[in-house]
């Protein structure tokens, strides 16, 4: 993690303390375009499936973010999602720094939508 930005990594501390709260499968959290910050976990519910990352890009756009700069994923997968890039760049367009770690915050790589 010391190759990150300070803002990066508080993007990391968020995700992995959303993460360890909910005892959920992935953290995440974003940084608006004006340095606003959200941070969310998976929901699976019997009635509703949601990325970490679907719940702040969601969190985001309920706020009126108009762009973000980047984001962070936690979790056991070995790729970000398709559909979780997709997301990051219907609001923020091409070109988002995407980390994506393990759930103890250990970042694995960097990737843009």
């Amino acid at each position: 993690m010391s190759d990150l930005s300070a803002e990066d990594k508080k993007l990391v501390t968020l995700a992995r303390a959303t993460r360890a709260r909910t005892n959920a499968a992935e953290g995440a959290a974003v940084r608006d375009a004006d340095g606003r910050t959200y941070a969310g976990a998976t929901v699976a519910l019997s009635s509703l499936q949601v990325s970490a990352i679907g719940v702040c890009v969601a969190m985001a756009v309920a706020s009126g973010a108009k762009g973000l700069e980047a984001a962070v994923v936690l979790t056991d997968a070995d790729a970000v999602s398709p559909e979780d890039l997709s997301a990051l760049r219907d609001i923020g367009g091409e070109g988002i720094v995407v980390h994506r770690g393990d759930t103890r915050g250990t970042i694995a790589e960097t990737v843009s939508s």
